[in-house]
């Protein structure tokens, strides 16, 4: 018995040393990613949510990315170089950029990148700037203007010829000339929104034709009616394989990809909202990452078989008050009066209901039961690690104040008459339904006809719901589209930010630190105009700085590839670099 038990164990050996590698891996070349994240559109020039981007950044390709974990550092991509000073790219003046196209690259559906591809997609991407997309950015840097519409919604004149004249093809270089000179364009070059299409190709689904005096029917798409939403071909390693919405997402390797093949074969990002099913999928090996929210980190810390990466984030998240919203069958403000059966449409346009609100958020309570601790607590939306960062002051908790500011509300009726309405949060987001519940019940408690409904929405309805200025307060987070405080603090406070517009703020001063901020050089000056934003952050009251999340991302330990980069979201992951083995 003990010699046939020996022979087994060295036959066992001898085995091991001939199976190839990946062998007792589940699917060696296939790589699944759980999480709860909502996909609404694969249009580059209407996706602005972090679920969206991780599909784009691996269908299609920018000119530039992020060069390993660094946030102001860049590689090539479908440019042949990063333009500099040094090599000519860039203009003395810093208002000239030079991208040498690369040559031999092909589309998903075959066709071959071209320089006037590059400039059709940038071009074509600013002319469609949808409300509430991502193109603000482009146009500030490449027009000086943050919309192709002015404040009430009319296009601005000449805006097109604007943008035709600032992306131009000469030989086989792309051209950008800027109004200004404009530092983190090429964070924005690096994003999602900036990917490249096919010309012939977009043309041929109903996207913008390409001329310039056509520009204007193809302006600001509704929702869900962008001819690329459902649909995408890029230069990427990967393709749309099948997307079935709120059940997988499915990528498949291009074989064609100009770059080294990689490991992986197939993606799948499975939409699995409830966090014990999660969990059992990363126990089992039947996913290779999952999405682990911030109070479920001590589970994952004691499972075997993980690698766990804590990458600290570029990203805030706030609750934040509308001061006006759509009072039109409205179900989140009740009868849209204040009569104890709902509340009026300006109800948070009144500053001691805000302050009331922030007065009644349990930061402490908040840090240690939801986060265990590993997050930072921001005090505006310029977080840490973004220039200029202040801590300036916050609403304490601290629940006699909050009641003082609810008596003083309205004139005295909503202490007297009571209140009803709905904080809504994207589902699956616990962190995020934990804030909301904590507002609900700590504002409850100071007076039985105050009535909070906490409800969750799927993102892809949520994100067109808060843009349809239905909710109240709305939760909602930022990542950085590039390092530079302009990108915060104009998102959440200037009138025509990517949230200040759907939080019914004006504010001039406001406004004018927020135009002058980006447009001044001097890093003095800079940082006294961030201050000011900063302090009056907590002035106007404008909302509750949530938290800045400490990213754990928990991989199966034969998963290798992942490089951490404060700039990418817990949502990112760039399959090609993946392997399992």
């Amino acid at each position: 018995m003990k010699k046939v038990s020996y022979l087994i164990f060295v036959l066992a050996l001898l085995l091991l040393a001939v199976l190839p590698a990946g062998a007792g891996i589940k699917n060696p070349d296939t790589f699944v990613l759980a999480n709860y994240g909502t996909l609404r559109t694969l249009d580059p020039a209407a996706c602005y949510d972090a679920s969206g981007s991780q599909r784009i950044w691996n269908i299609y390709e920018t000119l530039i990315f992020f060069d390993g974990a660094s946030t102001d550092k860049f590689v090539p991509l479908l440019a042949e170089r990063v333009p500099t000073l040094e090599n000519g790219g860039v203009g003395a003046d810093g208002r000239t950029y030079a991208f040498d196209i690369r040559k031999g690259v092909k589309f998903h559906e075959g066709g071959d990148l071209s320089p006037q591809d590059v400039a059709y997609s940038i071009k074509r991407a600013m002319i469609v700037d949808p409300d509430g997309g991502p193109m603000w950015m482009l146009l500030e840097a490449l027009t000086g203007h943050g919309s192709t519409r002015d404040a009430n919604g009319k296009l601005i004149p000449g805006i097109f010829e604007a943008i035709d004249k600032a992306v131009q093809v000469e030989g086989n270089q792309v051209i950008f000339r800027l109004p200004r000179p404009f530092p983190p364009l090429m964070g924005i070059l690096a994003y999602s929104a900036a990917s490249v299409l096919d010309r012939e190709w977009a043309i041929a689904r109903g996207c913008w034709d390409g001329n310039i005096e056509n520009a204007a029917r193809f302006n600001n798409p509704a929702p869900g009616y962008e001819p690329l939403q459902k649909i995408a071909n890029g230069t990427g390693a990967y393709r749309l394989k099948l997307w079935q919405p709120s059940k997988q997402f499915v990528f498949e390797r291009f074989e064609g990809y100009r770059g080294a093949k990689p490991p992986i074969k197939t993606a799948i990002v499975k939409y699995v909202k409830e966090w014990s099913t999660r969990k059992l999928m990363l126990q089992n090996a039947d996913a290779d990452r999952v999405t682990v929210d911030t109070p479920y980190v001590p589970e994952v810390e004691s499972m075997p078989g993980l690698k766990l990466y804590k990458v600290p984030q570029l990203s805030v998240t706030c609750a934040l008050f509308s001061r006006r919203v759509d009072p039109t069958g409205n179900p989140n403000i009740g009868s849209g009066k204040l009569d104890g059966k709902g509340i009026p449409p300006e109800f948070f346009a009144d500053a001691n209901v805000r302050k009331a609100f922030l007065h009644a958020f349990d930061r402490r309570t908040y840090r240690e039961d939801v986060f265990n601790n590993l997050v930072i607590l921001p005090t505006s939306p310029n977080i840490e690690g973004l220039p200029y960062h202040k801590q300036v002051p916050v609403y304490e908790f601290d629940l006699d104040k909050s009641k003082y500011h609810l008596q003083k509300a309205w004139n005295g009726d909503v202490w007297g008459k009571g209140f009803s309405m709905v904080i809504a949060h994207n589902t699956g987001n616990e962190m995020r339904e934990a804030a909301a519940w904590m507002l609900a019940e700590n504002i409850m408690s100071l007076n039985p006809k105050f009535r909070i409904e906490v409800r969750n929405v799927e993102w892809k309805d949520y994100l067109v719901q808060y843009r349809n200025y239905r909710y109240p307060i709305f939760i909602t987070g930022w990542a950085a589209d590039y390092a530079d405080p302009h990108n915060f603090l104009y998102t959440f406070m200037h009138s025509r930010g990517v949230y200040g517009r759907y939080l019914f703020y004006q504010n001039k001063e406001v406004d004018r630190l927020c135009e002058a901020g980006i447009a001044i050089v001097d890093p003095a000056e800079r940082e006294k105009i961030y201050a000011r934003l900063q302090y009056l952050w907590y002035e106007e009251s404008i909302g509750i700085p949530l938290y800045q999340q400490i990213s754990v991302r928990a991989y199966r330990n034969y998963v290798h590839g992942y490089v951490p980069n404060p700039m990418l979201t817990d949502a990112w992951e760039d399959l090609k670099s993946l392997r399992k083995e």
